[in-house]
């Protein structure tokens, strides 16, 4: 039988982990920081936890090579016990930061911690030069080179030794030197907003290769700042939130920080956070939280520890109430969207009204209430007739007060001649019978024209007879025979000209009487949403309301709210069905088409 078989001595044995080769653990340290800008920045933290007052960062040339310089006037490099730079602790404690150090002693406001932010200058260029002053007023000079384990210290000569530190890289490697100093600039704003704010150092950026000097100030969030949000407070500390509302846009975002220092440009990165209300790009500023813990190497990752979880717990009070105030914002928005275009949709009825026969479009009193304002008798230059009142005001709209009117017309007086319409621009006349036709001249803005026009009407094609062709308002008798005429009126104001054209259909028969209107006049409708997904009726009049209720859960309503043209469109044929229901009340359905597709022509046209 054979023997049994026992485990190796070396089974059951336990150690420490240690690094295998020193050398190369400290190359991937180095080159672990793929954002270069992420080093500089590293490198003005430094200045700014020496408390320094002023920082100075330099791009520029010489001797044939690109460089970068970071100076400041703080309190140094630490000293040793000989009162010199202590270089050599620096360049032999890599992972051993002297800012753990001090910060277990009580220092506050540092924000290094591991030690390697230095070796970060291998992404940036070849070269690092770390100058600083001894207690003996002199300066010395540490040199490293990317790729060589060995570091040199050496005395400065200078001709005054200057207090602080200075970091200068050269040569920089190919794909920095196009690096601008006003990204450098933008760079820094955004990632050490609140450092530069608390610290209250200054720091510029000379650029010498572009002859510009730029001043890195703290970033400034668009929109309305929120006030009143429920505090954020963690096992391990509080959570500072600074958040903005604004327009909702791509370029909106909600970084997060540690300690002033940001750590990623959107917390929608992180999967935890990619949902309302940090990725409905309805929010810009940053959430500060100062107790989580970053990845060593980029700096610009979450360990996904008990602190991540303790922070992604804390903030869920504060996203229920986001989530609530951009729903008020999205209701303010559609409001102000449907109070835009029920303006828009109203001008372009009441511009489409003008073109059209005012005894056949009886709309709910819009024509009506232009003879009412219009009180003058036609004339040769601006008396007022049927579709245009002497104060300027568009039919369907509220009269204004005497006052109102007053100082209407003394702020916004009519420029000169633009252009010039007919109304109505469209109609039909029984052979034999006559209709009145009016110019309506407008200058740029449309307002009403009055002075100095002279008018002239011709017959561009077709019969008829125009009588009084050098008025404003003129009668064209139409012929004995059927037809179709073409009616031009030209208007001249000093060395201003416009044209115009109506269209006039001569006919035997005419349309049958329309039927009376369903309502009492009350001026063109608004309209109002309601929700019925379930339904097929796309819009309904309320008269009691003068509301027409569009349904925008209809698959229709859903489909034009892709563009906001379509959208326009969509509520504009809404507006002319429930119309030409409401006002040609009897008419045959063949003649209600027809009249929804005269009257939408004459209103998209003016949209």
């Amino acid at each position: 039988m054979a023997p049994r078989k026992t485990p190796g001595k070396r089974a059951g044995e336990r150690g420490k982990l240690r690094i295998g080769d020193d050398w190369n653990a400290i190359t991937i340290i180095a080159l672990s920081q793929s954002n270069p800008l992420k080093a500089i920045a590293e490198l003005v933290e430094n200045s700014i936890d020496a408390r320094a007052n002023r920082v100075t960062i330099t791009r520029g040339r010489e001797h044939g090579r690109h460089f970068l310089s970071i100076r400041d006037d703080g309190e140094g490099v630490p000293r040793d016990p000989d009162g010199r730079p202590d270089f050599r602790y620096v360049a032999t404690h890599i992972c051993d930061s002297i800012k753990q150090r001090l910060r277990e002693e009580g220092a506050a406001g540092l924000q290094g911690e591991f030690g390697i932010g230095l070796l970060s200058f291998w992404t940036v260029g070849e070269e690092l030069a770390m100058t600083s002053t001894g207690d003996d007023q002199r300066a010395y000079q540490m040199m490293m080179r990317k790729g060589d384990p060995g570091y040199a210290v050496v005395p400065k000569r200078a001709l005054f030794a200057e207090r602080g530190t200075e970091v200068k890289i050269a040569p920089l490697l190919d794909g920095i030197r196009t690096l601008s100093g006003e990204k450098i600039q933008w760079y820094l704003a955004a990632e050490l907003r609140d450092r530069i704010r608390q610290s209250g150092v200054r720091i510029s950026v000379v650029d010498k290769l572009a002859r510009k000097q730029y001043a890195v100030e703290p970033r400034q969030y668009e929109g309305r700042l929120l006030h009143q949000l429920p505090p954020v407070r963690a096992p391990r500390g509080d959570v500072y939130v600074e958040l903005y509302l604004n327009e909702p846009a791509e370029e909106n975002r909600v970084a997060l920080f540690r300690n002033g220092t940001r750590v990623l440009e959107d917390i929608a990165l992180l999967d935890d956070f990619a949902h309302a209300p940090w990725a409905t790009r309805y929010l810009q500023g940053h959430v500060d939280a100062p107790f989580i813990n970053l990845t060593p190497g980029t700096r610009s990752g979450l360990i996904h520890d008990d602190a991540y979880s303790a922070l992604r717990e804390a903030i869920a009070p504060l996203e229920a109430k986001l989530i609530e105030v951009i729903e008020e914002q999205r209701r303010a928005e559609e409001e102000q969207a449907s109070r835009e275009l029920l303006r828009t949709i109203q001008r372009a009825f009441r511009e489409a009204l003008l073109a059209l026969p005012a005894e056949e479009y009886d709309w709910f009193d819009i024509q009506a209430r232009a003879q009412r304002a219009g009180s003058g008798a036609p004339g040769a230059n601006g008396a007022a007739a049927a579709g245009e009142s002497t104060n300027g005001a568009m039919p369907g709209a509220p009269e204004p007060e005497l006052g109102e009117e007053r100082q209407r017309h003394f702020f916004e007086f009519a420029g000169p001649l633009f252009s010039v319409t007919i109304s109505p621009a469209s109609s039909i006349v029984r052979v034999g019978e006559s209709r009145e036709l009016r110019a309506l001249p407008r200058d740029r803005s449309r307002r009403r024209v009055e002075q100095d026009l002279e008018f002239l009407w011709r017959i561009a094609e077709g019969a008829g007879a125009i009588e009084n062709p050098r008025d404003q308002a003129v009668r064209f008798v139409a012929a004995a025979e059927p037809g179709l005429t073409r009616v031009c009126v030209t208007v001249r104001q000093g060395d201003v000209v416009c044209e115009a054209e109506a269209l006039i259909t001569v006919t035997h028969e005419l349309l049958p009487q329309l039927g009376t209107a369903a309502v009492e006049t009350q001026g063109l409708p608004g309209y109002t949403f309601e929700r019925a997904a379930g339904e097929s009726w796309r819009s309904k009049f309320d008269a009691a309301r003068n509301l027409i209720v569009i349904n925008n859960g209809h698959r229709d309503f859903v489909y034009s709210g892709r563009s906001k043209g379509l959208k326009l469109r969509y509520l504009v044929r809404l507006y002319a069905k429930e119309l030409v229901l409401r006002n040609f009340v009897g008419l045959p359905s063949d003649q209600l088409l027809e009249r929804m597709v005269e009257l939408s022509l004459r209103t998209e046209e003016h949209l």
